[in-house]
């Protein structure tokens, strides 16, 4: 692994500090997407330099075929991993070994990026049917807490998953980090182990996309929708990525009527109900609220402090019941930043060789606590934007191509990458329906011009400060 490159005179302490925290990343990563998606996709990863200026760390791929793709499926999780290890990391940018970033790699990774030009198609082929058909061992019911804010949605899948249902199909929502996707890889476990035959599909609604477009290039359609609609339990999580897209929404439709005309179980997970879902067809939306729609609600302090204990409990780490009472009560954005949170702690006791007390734990968890108290959304940073820069927010989503609408709406796309945890297509959705290769442009564009331009630093600064203060 190369060592990140500092500049304005950074410690070696602070080079430690990169390589360990990429070390836990790694690890997470690993632990989080599966052995086959890490093997092929993150693992070549290489930590490039730091950017003290901007607090900005480089991922390295051996190309840059590999280097887009990873930008698009998994910088969100990337840029989520450094802040939770790192708090001193506030932003990830995704590059290719041919850019001017010192980070080395093996001659395996060389050779294999030579060959990326021709084999691309396949490997996303081979990696989307993989990843469909993928359950996490981690996800059952047995390690599922329930609670009040998700006891229905609970409920709902265990019957789904165990025996004959009156509701086709099941339709679960919430938001980020709730346990969705836990509960959907649950109902997969529970009916493989009834029906050790079936065929149980999961994938994203992004993962759907991705090989339904692969199908039509390679011409190949009726293999992707018999293997669709052969499952004897279709799970598709995410749906809200379908949104605007057109041909895919067809798609999507024909396979929901085809499992549900069959008698079949159909499960869809979202970040908000099918009445909420803007972008999404009538015709879908009044399928999927045919069945049964269960919510998830953000977890009460008790269901918070109860997930921490039995964390605690399967761990080796001494925790006093101080520090758990503390994360429950401040950690109370979601659950997966909940066990983040314990996560770090637990990880930077064990490289400082600290005793875990309140004091370290405030310490070590100072940025986390602090954006948790103040969560920025894209629509703060859009006001924030045309006050600056006395824009209308029509301009903003408009497709007015002037540098007088376009500058502004390009800092706003900039300014949602880094301080808002939304995916680049969730971000270009916001923005009227604009396609997540143009908010990686805008992204490149304004880090490119801060370096050039201090009159755009200046404001990007000051957007900065307001937004964060």
């Amino acid at each position: 692994m190369a060592e990140p490159e500092m500049q304005g005179g950074e410690s070696d302490g602070v080079a430690n500090a990169l390589v360990d925290a990429w070390s836990a990343v790694r690890a997470g990563l690993r632990r989080d997407c599966g052995a086959r998606t890490f093997d092929h996709w993150l693992k070549p990863i290489m930590l490039g330099r730091y950017r003290a200026e901007d607090r900005t760390v480089e991922m390295v791929l051996p190309s840059p075929f590999m280097a887009r793709w990873v930008e698009s499926h998994f910088a969100e999780r990337l840029a989520l991993a450094w802040r939770t290890h790192a708090p001193e990391v506030r932003a990830v940018e995704i590059v290719a070994a041919d850019s001017d970033s010192p980070a080395v790699y093996s001659a395996e990774m060389e050779a294999r990026s030579d060959a990326d030009a021709d084999i691309a198609p396949a490997i996303e082929d081979s990696v989307a049917a993989t990843e469909a058909s993928t359950l996490d061992p981690r996800f059952t019911f047995e390690n599922f807490v329930i609670g009040e804010s998700n006891a229905l949605a609970c409920r709902a899948a265990r019957t789904l998953s165990e025996g004959d249902v009156t509701f086709n199909p099941l339709f679960i929502h919430g938001g980020t980090g709730q346990g969705k996707t836990h509960l959907m890889h649950a109902i997969g476990h529970a009916f493989k182990a009834r029906h050790p035959k079936a065929n149980v599909v999961y994938m994203s609604a992004e993962k759907f996309m991705v090989e339904f477009v692969s199908a039509m290039r390679a011409r190949d359609t009726l293999g992707f929708k018999t293997r669709l609609r052969s499952a004897d339990l279709l799970m598709i999580d995410d749906v809200q990525f379908i949104a605007g897209k057109g041909s895919t929404q067809e798609e999507f439709l024909h396979t929901v009527n085809e499992i549900m005309a069959s008698g079949r179980r159909l499960v869809i997970g979202a970040d908000r109900s099918p009445q909420a879902l803007d972008g999404v067809e009538g015709r879908i939306l009044s399928r999927l609220a045919m069945g049964l729609v269960a919510d998830i609600k953000p977890a009460d302090h008790a269901l918070r402090l109860e997930i921490l204990q039995r964390r605690v409990a399967a761990s080796s780490a001494e925790i006093p019941e101080d520090v758990v009472q503390f994360l429950a009560q401040k950690i109370t954005t979601n659950i997966r930043e909940l066990e983040g949170a314990l996560n770090r702690v637990i990880a930077y006791s064990m490289l400082n060789a600290r005793a875990i007390e309140l004091p370290f734990v405030q310490e070590v968890l100072a940025e986390v606590l602090q954006a948790s108290q103040r969560r920025v959304t894209i629509d703060d940073i859009q006001r924030r934007v045309c006050t600056h820069f006395d824009v209308r927010h029509n301009d903003l989503l408009s497709a007015r191509r002037s540098r007088a609408i376009a500058r502004p709406r390009q800092i706003a796309m900039y300014l949602a990458k880094r301080l808002t945890p939304r995916s680049l297509p969730e971000i270009g959705r916001k923005f009227g329906g604009r396609d997540h290769t143009t908010v990686i442009h805008a992204v490149r564009q304004i880090e490119k011009l801060r370096a050039a331009d201090t009159e755009i630093d200046n404001d990007v600064r000051t957007l900065l400060r307001m937004l964060e203060g």
